[in-house]
């Protein structure tokens, strides 16, 4: 059986956010305390034995705070040596850039953030490659995240930060080609934070941008997609479900980052209107019908857990809260799987809607009962 490819992102294990909570809640995940090389054997160590057989695990990392050039033969090594492969690297523009990066207004911050993202590039082909997954179908995706090209001013200029923001991703395709074109290539959409308005804010404008890089470059869209986050959807009060409609409709579901803001849990809160919370997955209706989609797309790529420990967590919780964010994906698969999709579109037909409610409740118990079962 095939494994399910699950990734753990560096970012989530850090001492504390800070801001309007303690930046200490974990002190022995300090920075100086848990490096990258650290954090990889942590996950070896403390999480994978946790997980069932089955499931394969990844690094998700940023260029250049959580691996770079002086470090990246490191990381590298102990991921090979952890038996993790790298599933995802982004450049961590946002830590750099505050006036729109490669959609900046300022030329000189422009150039020089398109430079920050092909020295993503040539890390990743270069000292990380080692550590990619031996299949090419699983190996990593490269995520253009729009934190940094975002703005706070409402004007005329946003049409020529967009029409750079065109210009930059065809100029870093054209490259990733050059080097082999091996990458899966996925812009993870936000609608706000770090600015008040991001380009690019839903599924749908990802996918826009995508065809208008083909139509206008000569952008190949071959390994090009969407990097959906559940939680950003939610954010914003947009249905992941039909943004995963979309992505499989048009062929760019290249990688996903499993969360939620709190959004159809009944339990805990969050949702549209609200910040990045960042919670890991939730047993739910909508995660089920989500995995139901993806399973009957054939998606078989790494599945990101963008999640945060909760500001009063120690390091056991912190860790714990990853296994059951793996564990509860894993269930809602399990429960996609044994639904019974026939009966379930016979009722939708006949505008059954309640027994086809009740279908879905009944799904819902026997993922959590499956959840029980696994992390017990």
């Amino acid at each position: 059986m095939e494994k399910s490819l699950h990734s753990v992102c560096r970012w989530t294990f850090h001492a504390g956010k800070g801001g309007f909570v303690p930046s200490d809640s974990i002190p022995s995940w300090g920075s100086a305390e848990l490096d990258t090389v650290g954090m990889i054997r942590l996950v070896h160590e403390r999480i994978q034995p946790q997980l069932p057989d089955s499931v394969q695990l990844g690094i998700e990392l940023h260029y250049d705070n959580e691996v770079s050039e002086d470090t990246a033969d490191e990381v590298s090594a102990a991921m090979s040596e952890s038996g993790l492969y790298l599933a995802m690297i982004t450049p961590g523009a946002h830590g750099h850039f505050a006036y729109g990066g490669i959609a900046s207004l300022d030329p000189e911050e422009r150039k020089t953030a398109e430079a920050f993202g092909r020295r993503t590039l040539d890390l990743a082909y270069g000292p990380l490659k080692k550590a990619w997954h031996p299949e090419p179908d699983k190996a990593p995706c490269f995520v253009i995240w729009n934190g940094s090209f975002g703005y706070d001013l409402a004007s005329v200029g946003v049409w020529q930060m967009y029409q750079n923001l065109k210009e930059s991703v065809a100029a870093l395709c054209k490259d990733d080609a050059k080097m082999g074109g091996e990458l899966f290539i996925g812009i993870e959409p936000k609608p706000n934070e770090g600015h008040p308005s991001l380009l690019l804010p839903t599924v749908a404008s990802s996918i826009a941008l995508w065809r208008n890089l083909e139509a206008e470059h000569g952008v190949s869209l071959d390994k090009k997609g969407v990097n959906k986050e559940f939680g950003h959807s939610e954010m914003i009060g947009l249905d992941p479900v039909y943004d995963t409609v979309e992505e499989i409709d048009n062929d760019m579901l290249v990688h996903m980052h499993l969360n939620s803001q709190g959004l159809n849990d009944g339990i805990i809160l969050g949702g549209p209107g609200k910040y990045d919370i960042d919670h890991g997955v939730r047993i739910n209706g909508m995660n089920i019908a989500i995995a139901g989609l993806v399973q009957e797309a054939g998606f078989m790529r790494w599945k990101g857990h963008d999640m945060q420990a909760r500001p009063y967590d120690n390091a056991e919780q912190a860790i714990d809260r990853v296994v059951r964010s793996i564990l509860s994906w894993e269930a809602c698969e399990q429960a996609a799987r044994d639904l019974d999709r026939d009966l379930l579109m016979r009722h939708l037909a006949a505008r059954e809607t309640a027994k086809a409610e009740d279908l879905i409740r009944e799904a819902v118990v026997a993922a959590s009962e499956a959840f029980r079962k696994t992390y017990a």
